[in-house]
């Protein structure tokens, strides 16, 4: 039995005294380790490959345009396809322009001068042209008139508005998305402002208050937004303005410093009073008050002798 058991051990050390054994081990093991690590780098390209299609199915909308627009960064362009061969036939009303082109851009009707709430846009050679959308927004009125030239009106960010007037063959209905540079109506005429011939009136109001477009044509929309805030500023510097002016009233302060020296006046009146009458702060007539010692003195006086 004991002869038996010791063979395998035997076997064992005589393979492991051979020269090629312990290379064997390394070359077996080390195949072993590379088969392990083959494996398991298939299965995480098998998980990766995986993840990609997952995303590839839930992104796959992201490359088709968004119906939504963001107007504030699109840059305000006229309202004509052809910019360089359009004329301005009246100007917008500015307060602050002169009293000359104030006149030029006023408009008469019916015995009665108007300002003019926008830009009349016409071509060189008079003829018709296609009206298009300043802006990216969303029609909010279509109005049939025949004094104005029927109206369009776009809705955008911030409370700003673009109106259409005096056109024709209009293209769009409220509740339509319209993009920058869609056509949306062909210039017409209109009966308050005939001089203009085949045009479009083109207005922009911020807050339903209009504005000169040209101060923003080529510029973006949220130019508006800008230079309507710092309206805003210059028109609140008035009140600071007035609380210096109230700083300057301070004459009456002075009138309560002039108070205060009348005091004295009233003072001098109450004591004047009290010496009239002979009387002292304390309600003694003073003339009394020294005959009474004097007598007192004589009778102690009388007493001693």
């Amino acid at each position: 039995m004991r002869e038996e058991e010791k063979k395998p051990t035997s076997t064992i050390r005589r393979i492991l005294k051979q020269r090629w054994a312990l290379s064997a081990i390394y070359i077996a093991s080390a195949a072993i380790i590379l088969a392990a690590a083959f494996l398991l780098q298939n299965s995480f390209n098998d998980s990766a490959k995986d993840g990609k299609e997952e995303s590839a199915e839930t992104g796959k909308n992201y490359g088709e345009p968004s119906v939504e627009v963001n107007s504030n960064l699109e840059t305000i362009k006229m309202p004509v396809a052809d910019a360089d061969k359009s004329v301005i036939k009246k100007q917008f009303y500015d307060v602050n322009a002169d009293e000359k082109a104030q006149e030029e851009a006023l408009v008469f009707y019916n015995n009665r001068y108007e300002q003019n709430k926008g830009i009349d846009i016409a071509m060189e050679d008079g003829k018709s042209f296609d009206v298009k959308a300043s802006l990216s927004g969303n029609v909010t009125k279509v109005q049939d008139d025949a004094l104005l030239g029927n109206l369009v009106e776009v809705e955008h960010e911030d409370g700003v508005v673009t109106r259409y007037q005096s056109v024709k063959d209009i293209k769009v209905a409220v509740g339509d998305k319209v993009k920058q540079g869609q056509a949306i109506a062909t210039a017409g005429k209109s009966q308050i402002n005939e001089e203009a011939g085949v045009h479009v009136h083109f207005e922009i109001r911020k807050d339903n208050i209009a504005l000169n477009p040209l101060d923003f044509v080529d510029k973006q929309a949220s130019a508006i937004q800008s230079a309507t805030e710092a309206e805003a500023d210059k028109e609140e510097t008035p009140s600071v303005e007035g609380s210096e002016a109230d700083k300057e009233e301070t004459p009456a302060v002075e009138g309560s410093e002039a108070d205060k020296e009348e005091t004295p006046a009233v003072d001098e009146t109450d004591e004047s009073t009290d010496l009239e009458s002979g009387t002292d702060e304390e309600g003694s007539v003073p003339g009394e008050d020294t005959t009474e010692e004097s007598d007192s003195l004589k009778d102690s006086l009388n007493q001693s002798n």
